[in-house]
C-alpha cells in the first residue's frame, strides 16, 4: 500500500492550550502520580532481561489467548488505568478516542494514521489477561545491549537487573551489529510488541509505516532522546519519521475531556472494516 508524504504539523499548532507541552512526561516526586510510576519502572528495569523478553514473545505470539473483534478488545481497557503514566488517571479506552480523532482533525486524508491512533494501545489487554504493568506499559528499550542513561528513571533504576552485569549485554553494541535494523532487536516485553504480533499474524492490510508505529511507539529513548541509532537501517530512520509524528497525538492529545465515543464509533468501525478482519486471534 502507498503511503502518502508527511504532512508534518507545524510546531507552533498547539495541542493543549489548557497545559503547556513541557508538564507532559513529569518524572519527578512534584507529580501526584510519582510513587505508582516510579513503582512500574523500578520492576521493569529490574525484571526485563533478554531472556524474559524472548520468553514472553514466545508465549504470547501463539495468539492462542482470544478471539475478538478489535474493537471489543478495545472496550475491555476501560478497566484499565495505566499505572506508568505521569499524565492522566483516566482509562486507556479514553486515550484511544482523543489520539484518533485528533489526528483525524490535522490528518484528513490518512484513514490509516487514524486508525492507529484508535488502537495503538490495545495491546495493554496483557494486563487483563494476567501480565502484571511492568510487562505491559511504559516506555520501551532493546535489551541484549547497553542500557540507555536515557531511558526513563535513567542507567540507576536497572542496578538489580542481572543483564546489567552480564560481559555481553553490558556492551554499547552487545549481541548486536552495528546498523543491524531495530527489526532484528529483541525489545523490552509489552503491548507495543504483543499488538505488532498481532496485527502481522492476522493479516492486516495496514502500511508497514502503520505497524512500526505500534510496534516503537513507546520507543522514547530512540524517538525522542536520540538513543540507539548504531541499532538503526535505512527503514528505521524513515519509520522514525513516523514514529515522531505519531508520538505528537499519542502524547499532547492526553486531557480530562471524554469524546463522545457512540457518536464518532461508527466512522473508526468503517475504517477497521477496511484494514483488519472481523476477528482476530489474540
Amino acid at each position: 500500500m502507498a503511503v502518502q508524504p508527511l504532512n508534518i504539523l507545524d510546531p507552533s499548532d498547539k495541542f493543549r492550550p489548557e497545559k503547556d507541552e513541557s508538564l507532559f512526561r513529569d518524572y519527578t516526586n512534584d507529580n501526584s502520580y510519582f510513587d505508582r510510576v516510579k513503582r512500574v519502572y523500578y520492576s521493569m528495569h529490574t525484571t526485563q532481561t533478554l531472556q524474559f523478553a524472548t520468553e514472553k514473545l514466545q508465549f504470547w505470539s501463539k495468539l492462542n489467548k482470544a478471539q475478538l473483534p478489535i474493537l471489543q478488545a478495545l472496550d475491555l481497557l476501560n478497566n484499565l488505568v495505566d499505572d506508568s503514566d505521569p499524565d492522566v488517571d483516566i482509562p486507556n479506552s479514553v486515550h484511544a478516542f482523543q489520539t484518533a480523532e485528533r489526528i483525524r482533525e490535522v490528518h484528513p486524508d490518512k484513514p490509516w494514521f487514524q486508525l492507529i491512533g484508535l488502537i495503538h494501545d490495545v495491546g495493554k489487554v496483557l494486563a487483563l489477561w494476567g501480565e502484571p504493568q511492568y510487562s505491559v506499559v511504559g516506555d520501551t528499550f532493546p535489551l541484549g545491549c547497553a542500557f540507555s542513561d536515557k531511558i526513563v528513571f535513567g542507567t540507576d533504576s536497572f542496578k538489580d537487573n542481572p543483564d546489567l552485569n552480564h560481559s555481553v549485554y553490558r556492551e554499547k553494541l552487545g549481541i548486536y551489529k552495528e546498523n543491524c535494523g531495530l527489526s532484528n532487536v529483541i525489545m523490552s516485553w509489552g503491548h507495543d510488541e504483543y499488538l505488532y504480533r498481532v496485527l502481522l499474524q492476522n493479516g492486516s492490510k495496514l502500511p508497514n509505516e502503520a505497524l512500526q508505529i505500534i510496534r516503537f511507539h513507546s520507543f522514547y529513548p530512540w524517538h525522542t532522546e536520540g538513543e540507539y541509532m548504531h541499532l538503526c537501517d535505512e527503514s528505521d530512520k524513515h519509520s522514525l519519521e513516523w514514529v515522531k509524528e505519531f508520538n505528537k497525538f499519542d502524547l499532547y492529545s492526553k486531557s480530562d475531556e471524554v469524546p463522545k465515543v457512540e457518536e464518532i464509533k461508527p466512522y473508526y468501525e468503517s475504517l477497521i472494516k477496511e484494514y483488519l478482519p472481523p476477528i482476530l486471534r489474540w
